[in-house]
């Protein structure tokens, strides 16, 4: 398929998906729960996630109909973390707009939040068939994108986090809840065993590249393209891809910066600019773009066992423009 077309499906879907998600947020009162979530769920988005579930259905076989409700409760349970992550991040703008807490309080985001989880559980239950382990792989999705939050708030004070256990918080925190949209989707397909967990390895790999193209847009890229504060990660302390590497390649007064930078550091313009100096130094923007490559590629291949349809195409289109994201 050309660009164009890939663009004008990927256009389609997401339209099917905004019109199931506005059907869950119809309520009006209350206005403290619902307006909140009117307000997140109409900032729009890429809506990857539950395109992902769309197309992991039809990739094994299935109907994206079938899909739709699951693909919409992917996307609110997606959105229930954004809003908690923005409260304990202290984040000011999230899609180019306030976010809840900013524009309300935090109390209504945290109450806000909760609705929606339940809001997606009513959608995932709609699930036409294996229901069991829709919900079970849903269950444990939520579950661990928790435990990876966890991990994240753990790190922010330690010099001693090693790329290895960032791989870890990241496949539980980014990576599951990624993975879980092609898994539920190729389950509600019919997919086999083996199809499912190709669909399921496509994800959490996809999953970790997105994550890390998030931390390097965060320094590198502009608050216009990106839609959030840059250098949020560096102000909040996060011990991100670029910082565990830089604090391994790096020595003296620059080490001893970048290893002082914490939750409560009071981080300047000036510092932040310094960071990005300090990176750019020692190659570690670059190292992050070619480890976003190498695990794009690994999710690509993943998909290499299931049959050559238009789906399978498309996931692969979606890879590929994931990887050259912006924002």
């Amino acid at each position: 398929m050309t660009e164009r077309r890939l663009q004008t499906l990927y256009t389609r879907y997401r339209k099917s998906i905004n019109r199931r998600l506005s059907e869950y947020a119809k309520t009006r009162r209350p206005a403290t729960v619902y307006a909140p979530i009117r307000h997140i769920l109409s900032a729009g988005g890429k809506r990857v996630r539950p395109v992902l579930t769309l197309l992991s259905c039809e990739a094994v076989g299935g109907s994206a109909g079938d899909a739709l409700d699951a693909a919409a409760a992917i996307e609110m349970l997606h959105n229930f973390t954004l809003i908690h992550d923005d409260v304990m991040d202290h984040a000011p703008v999230r899609r180019g707009r306030p976010t809840i807490h900013t524009r309300w309080d935090e109390n209504v985001a945290i109450l806000a939040g909760d609705a929606l989880a339940a809001q997606a559980y009513r959608a995932i239950l709609r699930s036409p068939r294996r229901l069991k382990k829709i919900l079970g792989a849903f269950n444990d999705a939520f579950i661990t994108v928790c435990e990876g939050q966890g991990y994240d708030k753990e790190f922010e004070r330690r010099n001693d986090i090693t790329i290895g256990r960032y791989m870890m918080m990241i496949r539980k925190k980014t990576g599951r809840m990624i993975s879980v949209s092609t898994e539920i989707g190729a389950l509600i397909g019919g997919g086999t065993p083996r199809e499912v967990g190709a669909l399921r390895s496509f994800g959490e790999q996809l999953g970790t590249a997105f994550q890390i193209r998030d931390d390097l847009l965060d320094i590198a890229g502009t608050p216009e393209e990106f839609g959030k504060t840059i250098g949020g990660d560096v102000k909040e302390g996060k011990r991100t891809y670029l910082l565990i590497r830089a604090l391994a390649l790096t020595g003296g007064a620059e080490r001893r910066f970048l290893a002082s930078l914490a939750p409560e550091s009071r981080i300047t313009q000036a510092d932040i600019r310094r960071v990005r100096g300090i990176y750019l130094r020692a190659g570690v923007l670059d190292d992050a773009l070619d480890e976003v490559e190498r695990r794009t590629h690994r999710a690509q291949r993943s998909l290499k066992s299931l049959r050559p349809t238009a789906a399978r195409g498309m996931l692969m289109w979606i890879a590929d423009q994931l990887l050259r994201r912006n924002r």
